[in-house]
């Protein structure tokens, strides 16, 4: 897939991406400081199952004492 992420625009507190025909708006703090209109960035999402097992054994754990009367 060729389609970039481009930094279309700045509202606010926000970044107006172009990714093709679609455009998405993300939190500016999640861009580097010296991003600009005309940018293109690229993204780099993944699970961190560690962190999710965590937070999920966290939430049973919760449920196990709210439950156990």
């Amino acid at each position: 897939m060729d389609e970039k992420c481009i930094v279309d625009r700045f509202e606010g507190d926000y970044a107006v991406i172009e990714y093709g025909r679609i455009t998405f708006n993300i939190p500016r703090l999640f861009l580097p400081k010296d991003a600009k209109e005309g940018d293109v960035v690229r993204f780099d999402i993944r699970i961190d199952k560690e962190e999710t097992k965590m937070r999920s054994e966290h939430i049973n754990s919760l449920a196990d004492e709210l439950f156990r009367e």
